[in-house]
């Protein structure tokens, strides 16, 4: 005879599938619902273009603002691929721009430029690693809010590039560095920065869709309680994410010395609201277990080119963060009409 399961083996199972259908339903409907949004993220890029194109088209079509509006995504959009799995998860993480300028102007001292383009690298990607792991280790093991933990990272990086700098630029003088901002660096017309970008997002989608990793991660953000029964090392987990947000910080940094010659303590400055809004309005659920690269990237694309075209027409920054806003909270109220009509 087939023996009984045990209560575990009953338990364990359900609240991980419980989860899934609360958090966006069956996975046919849900499948449905990414690609309609993606498709609606592309219709509105399509109409941005459209509106760039009409008021002000000899700037805004030039190959060379098209190649400025993707190297300008490419770093806040190495950025948003961390965010997208911390948010994924159930997180959230405030810090990640004041990571960038920490680790910016950390990479272009005197002291780390000796060291050339290895050196420059090596350090901003390490800072980005060591913030990340100071987040993960409070936020997983010191059991602290993630809001809480990465404000607080927020302020302490801050603070401490501003006394690395002294308030002043730190320009760089590799030239091996500067060489990938130029023109001749520029492989068949794409810059270098923008590869990076697109493999950035390419390894993100695969370890997010294709991987056990991937699979933890929306687990944990669907139910951590469930995961945790199913086997999962919740806490490992989480410290393993923000050291992954530490990373595409520290990439993300180093992208922004090329770009910017230079390192400042300003660096970095709202980009966690650009991340987080570009997770969000490309289909990332804010409270966790689902996530969509493909979705963040259309987002970080939708904001770069509103910035864009509010530059070209000398629109005040004010009007783009007022906009930013607006597209935030209206991103947020559609995902909880699509949850409800999900659940109905």
């Amino acid at each position: 005879m087939t023996q009984p399961a045990t209560p575990a083996q009953q338990d364990a199972p359900m609240p991980a599938a419980k989860s899934a259908q609360d958090k966006g339903g069956s996975r046919r409907p849900l499948g449905l619902r990414l690609d309609v949004r993606n498709l609606s993220l592309l219709g509105v890029l399509a109409v941005l273009v459209a509106v760039g194109g009409i008021t002000k088209p000899d700037e805004f079509l030039a190959t060379s603002n098209l190649q400025l509006v993707l190297t300008q995504a490419s770093v806040i959009g190495v950025v948003t691929v961390g965010m997208t799995f911390v948010i994924t998860s159930g997180g959230i993480d405030l810090s990640v721009g004041a990571i960038v300028a920490l680790a910016s102007v950390w990479a272009t001292t005197v002291a780390t430029q000796e060291y050339g383009f290895t050196g420059i690298l090596f350090t901003a990607v390490i800072v980005g690693v060591g913030c990340g792991l100071v987040n993960g280790l409070l936020i997983a093991y010191g059991r602290m809010v993630p809001f809480i933990a990465t404000l607080a990272m927020l302020a302490s990086a801050r603070g401490l590039a501003l006394q690395i700098t002294d308030g002043k630029t730190q320009i760089v003088t590799v030239d091996s560095v500067l060489d990938l901002g130029i023109r001749d660096a520029y492989i068949l017309g794409i810059p270098p920065l923008v590869l990076v970008f697109a493999a950035v997002t390419v390894i993100g989608w695969l370890v997010l869709n294709r991987t056990t990793f991937g699979r933890r991660t929306v687990a944990v953000g669907g139910n951590a309680e469930a995961a945790r029964l199913a086997g999962i090392d919740v806490r490992r987990q989480r410290l393993y994410l923000y050291l992954l947000s530490g990373l595409c910080c520290g990439i993300a940094a180093f992208m922004l010395i090329v770009l910017a010659g230079s390192g400042q303590n300003t660096n970095g400055n709202l980009y966690e609201l650009d991340a987080i809004a570009a997770a969000i309005i490309g289909g990332t659920l804010l409270s966790g277990g689902r996530g969509t690269i493909v979705g963040s990237v259309l987002g970080v694309l939708v904001f770069t080119t509103i910035t864009n075209i509010f530059a070209l027409n000398n629109l005040e920054s004010a009007v783009q963060q007022i906009a930013k806003g607006a597209i935030i909270v209206a991103a947020v109220l559609v995902q909880h009409r699509t949850l409800r009509g999900g659940d109905a």
